[in-house]
């Protein structure tokens, strides 16, 4: 069964992040254009309206929340005065299928010139109906070179993409399956989508496509610097897109960031494609491209800019989601799991051991000390000590889940490790953590074989923890809590 018009349409204006609106376009009888309608609209696109034509002018018609109710369906001089330049682009977009890319001067009205974009919608529609896409942004300036036309081939390809982001794949697939497709489309050697996070100072390959397959290009950014990616911000601060066509791009760009340019060198490249993914004005992720034929340069800029508009959203939302996870489940001060992932991992680890026993041993790491450190320095000292002794669990269990339980306890879970290995690092944790003044741990462990009981293994773990801090304080009465 096919799903309304209005549902497709409203979800496709809901990935932009810039006010977007689908247009409903009215053929009369004589082939001219008739009623052009606000049909769907997004939040930004509401807000935007609140902001300009409510607020703005003291018009209180509806409030924010009820605006989807009070703008879908009317007219489009619901907002501006009736044009009929603006109505005729709106009719080609629509029936004729044309992308527009247009500015309009309003500078006498907001202070801005209006950029107006227009995507035609392939999609089925009444015999007298059509629609279009509409997006708009506000400049100060008119950049008659930011956009120009694009093909019919172009839209379409665009629109697939958009698809494909809003299927019901999951989203590493949908990415690849987009950036494997634009490779594709351009005749590119490489092509990746990256996230930036500039608060942690990491960046992820979240989909990538090499042609033949001769090589990876996660492998090729594993040990890439972040201050490399980090640099790229300031070269895209006056323009939307980079683009390196030939050595004389090179050299001048080799002026700005070495270090980069450097990198394309040794990795041979020949040209390369940098488009940012901007959300509230700050960059979020890039679209890669390298090696592709300069003779379609032209249309190779167009679908980069295009695409990376739309994906920006779709990388903001999974941004954000993966800051929810990240916010849910790590330790904020020392940067390790944090009690509620570890009853959620031990909840699960507990009914696959039950299920599949394996050999695995758990240790319990309990400062020694550290409320006369509060007492003496502060809880600024207390958070200094905790980070220290993350730090030094990081170093000797890279490979393992380190746990703040709660306080200053930290709970170690390794599947990997033999009793020997793991018993050997408990002594590297020893060795490093041995200043009764400073950092110092308390440490219990448990090695099960075979019985597969992970609860009853981390109680035993807690219990000889105990054991070993009463000896500690036997020994340094003074840190008694």
């Amino acid at each position: 069964m096919k799903r309304p018009i209005y549902e497709l349409l409203k979800e496709f204006v809901n990935l932009a992040p810039a006010p977007c609106t689908a247009l409903s376009v009215e053929k009369n009888p004589d082939g001219t254009c008739g009623d052009v309608r606000f049909f769907a609209v997004n939040d930004a696109f509401k807000k935007s309206f609140y902001g300009l034509f409510i607020e703005t002018y003291g018009q209180k018609p509806a409030e924010l929340k009820d605006l989807d109710s009070y703008i879908e369906g009317q007219l489009y001089t619901l907002s501006i005065a009736k044009e009929p330049k603006f109505e005729e682009i709106c009719f080609r977009a629509a029936w004729n299928k044309e992308y527009i890319h247009t500015y309009v001067d309003t500078t006498k009205m907001y202070g801005y010139w209006t950029e107006d974009f227009l995507i035609p919608c392939d999609c089925d529609h009444e015999e007298n109906i059509s629609y279009c896409y509409f997006t708009y942004q506000l400049n100060k300036n008119m950049d008659t070179g930011k956009f120009s036309a694009v093909s019919p081939d172009i839209s379409s390809y665009v629109i697939k993409a958009c698809l494909e982001l809003r299927n019901e794949n999951e989203f590493y697939s949908s990415m690849n399956v987009v950036i494997n497709d634009l490779r594709a489309y351009t005749d590119s050697l490489n092509a990746c989508i990256l996230t930036v996070d500039s608060e942690r100072k990491s960046f992820e390959v979240i989909g990538e496509s090499v042609k033949n397959n001769i090589h990876s290009i996660k492998d090729y950014f594993q040990n890439f610097p972040y201050e490399i990616i980090a640099s790229w911000e300031k070269l895209v601060e006056s323009t939307n897109i980079i683009i390196i066509k030939d050595e004389n791009d090179m050299d001048y760009y080799g002026t700005i960031a070495p270090d980069w340019v450097q990198t394309m060198r040794e990795a041979h490249v020949k040209n390369l494609c940098l488009s940012p993914f901007i959300h509230h004005g700050e960059i979020i992720g890039y679209l890669y491209l390298t090696d592709f034929d300069d003779t379609n340069l032209a249309r190779i800029k167009e679908i980069v800019e295009l695409l990376s508009f739309f994906l920006s959203a779709e990388v903001a939302n999974h941004t954000f989601m993966e800051k929810l996870e990240y916010l849910s489940n790590v330790d904020i001060l020392t940067g390790v799991f944090n009690r509620n992932c570890m009853n959620v991992n031990v909840d699960e680890l507990s009914l696959k051991l039950k299920l599949e026993p394996k050999p695995f041993s758990v240790a319990f790491f309990d400062l020694n000390g550290l409320k006369s450190i509060n007492d003496k320095g502060g809880h600024n000292s207390g958070d200094d000590l905790l980070k220290d002794a993350a730090k030094v669990l990081k170093e000797i269990f890279p490979d393992d889940k380190i746990f703040r339980a709660g306080g200053d306890e930290f709970v170690v879970i390794s599947l990997e490790d033999s009793e020997e290995a793991f018993l050997q690092k408990l002594a590297a944790v020893r060795k490093k953590a041995c200043d009764p003044d400073w950092l110092n741990f308390a440490i219990g462990h448990y090695h099960d074989n075979s019985a597969g009981n992970l609860r009853l293994a981390m109680r035993y773990a807690d219990e000889n923890m105990y054991e070993d801090k009463n000896a500690f304080y036997e020994a340094h009465p003074e840190k008694r809590r």
